[in-house]
C-alpha cells in the first residue's frame, strides 16, 4: 500500500483494536464456512465417481447436503457477528466525533461549516462501518479462501491451475491500479456531500430570513450546485467502482472459457477425468466468490480510508483538554474579582490586534459596564473570562488565580453568562432552563421565573414549563428568548455573572425589570454587562470605555460626562444627558438650550 495510505489503515485498524474478539470471531465463523464450502465440490467429485463406478451415492449425496447446510449457518453467524462489530465500531467512531466535535474551542467551530461537520458524524462513519470490518475481513478470508482453492485445484490439475493463476495474476494488477482512482474519488465525493450538507445547514439555520428575503430560489440554487457536484463526484466514484467490479466479473469469466476449452482438450487425451474436470470447474465457480470479495474488499477499503482521514481532520481540530474537566465545586458560589494584565489578541497571527494592553481590575460583586462603539472588544473581554479564547500576550486572573490554572469546568461553573443573540435550543422550557443545573429544585425554578418576569409566559404556555418551544425558540419573542438566557443562567447561582447586550431585544418596561434584577445580583455576584443601550448602565458601579481594543477611561456615568469626549457622545445620540449640561459639555463647544442638545448631538457623526 502507498506510503500516504499507511497513516489513514493505522487509524482504521486503532478503531477496530477495541473490537478485536468479535471481528476475529465472526472472521474465523467466515473462514471455517469457506473451508466448508471448499470440501463441497470433493463431495461432487466423490459422487460422481460414485455414480460412474456403480456404487452407492446415498452417502456422498448427504455429505453434499450437510456441507450446504452446515457452510451457510457458520457464514451467517460470521456474517452476523461482523454486522454486530462493525455497528459498535460506527457506535465508537460517533462518539469520539461527538465528543471532540463538543470540546472544539470557540474559535475553531466559528470558522468550521456546521454542516460538513454533521455530514462527518452521519456519512462518514457510515463509510467506516464496511470498511472497519466486512471490507478487512473479505480481504483476510478472500485471500485464504482464495490460497485454499489453489491448493486444491492443484492436487486436481496443475496445467488448469496454470491457467487459472495468470488471469488471477492480470486481475489483481488492474483491482491495484484502480484502488488509488478509487479512493481518491471517494474522498471527492464525501467531501461535496460535506458541502452540500453545509450550505442547507445555513439556510434552514436562517430560514425566516431566506423567506422574508425571497431568497429560496437563489439558495435553492445554490444547494442544487452543491448537490450536483456531489452526483459529478459520485459519478466518478461510480464508475471506477463498476469497471473494478466489471473487471472481476469478466476476469473469472475468461478463466472459466480457458479452463472449459483446455479441460475438454485434456479429458479427450485421457489426461484428466471427467469428474476431475467438473470439480476443477466447480472451484473455479467457488472463486468468483472469494475473488469478488477481494475486489470488493480493496475498493471498499479505499472508500473507508477516505472517509477516515476525513473523521481524524475532525478529531485533530484543536480542542479544549479533556483533563480541565474537573466536576464543578456547587458551593463554590461567592463572587470572585477579574483583572486583566496587558491583555492583547488577535485571532490569526496575520490579523491585526483585537485587544491591545488591556489592563483592568473588577472587584468581587457590584456592576461593571463596558461600553463603547461596536467593534471596540466588549463581547471579546467576556470571551477571555470564559476562557473561549486565550490571550496572544498578558494573561486573565479570576478570584487572583490565573483562568489558564483554573479546570475549565470549574472555572464555567461558577460564571453565568448570557450571550447576545440568546440562543435557545430545540425541547421544553424546562430544558432550557436546566441546560447547566439539571438538579435544580422547582422553588429555585420559579423564583428566578418571577425574578425575569417569565411568569405570565409560563402562565401561558399550555403545558407551562414542560411546553416545547420548537427549533431555536421559535414560538417566543425575541425578549422571552433574551429572557429565558438571563433566567438559565440565574439557575446556575453564579459567582460571576456575565452580560453580553441583554437588553438588546427587550422593551422599556422589561428593560427597565432588568436594571432592578442586575442591580440586585450586583449586591452578591460579581456583574460584567457588555452594554450598547447606556440607559442599562448608568447607574454601574463603574463603566469601562473602550474603543479600538483599547481601555479609554473608567469611571461613574456622571464622571464620564465631564471627562471623556467620546462617552459624553454616546449618551448625546442616546438622550442621556441631564437638563443642566455639564461644564466639560460646554467646553468643548455644546452650548445653547437644553432642548437643542439632542437635536445637536444628532449631527454628530454616529458612533456605532
Amino acid at each position: 500500500m502507498p506510503s500516504l495510505a499507511r497513516a489513514p489503515m493505522r487509524l482504521l485498524l486503532g478503531y477496530l483494536r477495541p473490537h478485536h474478539r468479535g471481528l476475529a470471531a465472526g472472521a474465523g465463523l467466515m473462514f471455517v464456512g469457506g473451508l466448508v464450502n471448499l470440501a463441497q465440490p470433493l463431495a461432487v467429485k466423490r459422487l460422481l465417481d460414485g455414480v460412474t463406478g456403480g456404487t452407492s451415492f446415498a452417502e456422498p449425496m448427504l455429505l453434499l447436503a450437510a456441507l450446504l447446510v452446515a457452510g451457510a449457518l457458520i457464514g451467517a453467524g460470521g456474517m452476523y457477528l461482523l454486522e454486530a462489530t462493525a455497528e459498535s465500531v460506527v457506535l465508537d467512531a460517533r462518539r469520539r466525533l461527538i465528543d471532540r466535535l463538543l470540546r472544539l474551542r470557540v474559535g475553531v467551530m466559528d470558522r468550521a461549516e456546521p454542516g460538513d461537520l454533521l455530514s462527518r458524524v452521519t456519512g462518514d462513519t457510515t463509510q467506516l462501518r464496511a470498511a472497519a470490518t466486512t471490507n478487512i475481513v473479505d480481504l483476510v478470508t478472500g485471500v485464504f479462501q482464495i490460497g485454499g482453492a489453489i491448493v486444491l485445484m492443484a492436487r486436481l490439475d496443475l496445467v488448469l491451475l496454470g491457467v487459472v493463476a495468470l488471469v488471477l495474476a492480470l486481475l489483481l494488477g488492474v483491482t491495484a491500479l484502480l484502488a488509488g482512482r478509487i479512493r481518491d474519488v471517494s474522498e471527492r465525493t464525501q467531501a461535496a456531500v460535506g458541502r452540500l450538507g453545509a450550505v442547507l445547514e445555513r439556510a434552514l439555520g436562517a430560514f425566516r430570513t431566506v423567506k422574508a428575503n425571497g431568497a429560496e430560489r437563489q439558495q435553492t440554487a445554490t444547494a442544487h450546485r452543491a448537490a450536483t457536484q456531489a452526483w459529478q463526484h459520485g459519478r466518478r466514484a461510480a464508475r471506477w467502482v463498476s469497471a473494478a467490479g466489471v473487471t472481476t466479473g469478466l476476469a473469472v469469466q475468461l478463466a472459466f472459457v480457458i479452463v472449459l476449452g483446455v479441460g475438454g482438450a485434456r479429458v479427450a487425451a485421457g489426461d484428466l477425468t471427467v469428474s476431475s474436470l467438473v470439480a476443477f470447474l466447480l472451484y473455479l465457480f467457488y472463486l468468483a466468490g472469494p475473488v469478488s470479495q477481494l475486489a470488493g474488499g480493496v475498493t471498499g477499503l479505499q472508500t473507508g480510508l477516505a472517509a477516515v482521514g476525513r473523521i481524524d481532520a475532525v478529531v485533530r481540530l484543536p480542542a479544549e483538554d479533556p483533563d480541565e474537566q474537573a466536576e464543578p465545586n456547587a458551593e463554590a458560589t461567592q463572587p470572585v474579582s477579574v483583572a486583566f494584565h496587558g491583555v492583547s489578541l488577535r485571532h490569526r497571527p496575520e490579523d491585526p490586534d483585537v485587544l491591545t494592553d488591556v489592563t483592568l481590575r473588577i472587584p468581587a460583586t457590584g456592576l461593571t459596564a463596558l461600553v463603547g462603539p461596536s467593534g471596540a472588544g466588549k463581547s471579546t473581554l467576556l470571551a477571555l473570562v470564559e476562557r473561549f479564547q486565550d490571550p496572544t500576550s498578558g494573561h486573565v486572573e479570576v478570584g487572583d488565580r490565573d483562568i489558564r490554572r483554573w479546570p475549565l469546568r470549574e472555572l464555567r461553573a461558577r460564571i453565568g453568562y448570557v450571550e447576545q443573540d440568546a440562543p435557545v435550543l430545540f425541547g421544553t422550557l424546562r430544558d432550557n432552563l436546566l441546560l447547566g443545573t439539571p438538579d435544580a429544585s422547582d422553588d429555585w425554578i420559579d423564583d428566578v421565573l418571577e425574578q425575569t418576569m417569565l411568569t405570565t409566559l409560563v402562565r401561558r404556555l399550555p403545558q407551562g414549563v414542560d411546553t416545547p418551544i420548537g427549533h431555536r425558540g421559535v414560538t417566543l419573542s425575541g425578549g422571552e428568548r433574551q429572557r429565558v438566557a438571563i433566567a438559565r443562567a440565574l439557575l446556575r447561582r453564579p459567582s460571576l455573572l456575565l452580560l453580553d447586550e441583554p437588553t438588546s431585544q427587550l422593551d422599556a418596561v422589561n428593560e427597565q425589570v432588568l436594571r432592578d434584577l442586575t442591580a440586585h445580583v450586583a449586591r452578591t455576584t460579581t456583574v460584567l454587562m457588555a452594554a450598547h443601550r447606556l440607559s442599562t448602565v448608568i447607574e454601574a458601579d463603574r463603566i469601562v470605555v473602550l474603543e479600538a481594543g483599547r481601555i479609554r477611561a473608567v469611571g461613574t456615568h456622571q464622571s464620564l460626562i465631564d471627562s471623556d469626549d467620546l462617552y459624553r457622545r454616546l449618551a448625546q445620540t442616546q438622550l442621556l444627558l441631564g437638563l443642566e449640561a455639564p461644564a466639560a459639555a460646554v467646553s468643548n463647544g455644546y452650548r445653547g438650550r437644553p432642548e437643542t442638545w439632542a437635536a445637536d448631538a444628532g449631527s454628530l457623526d454616529d458612533p456605532w
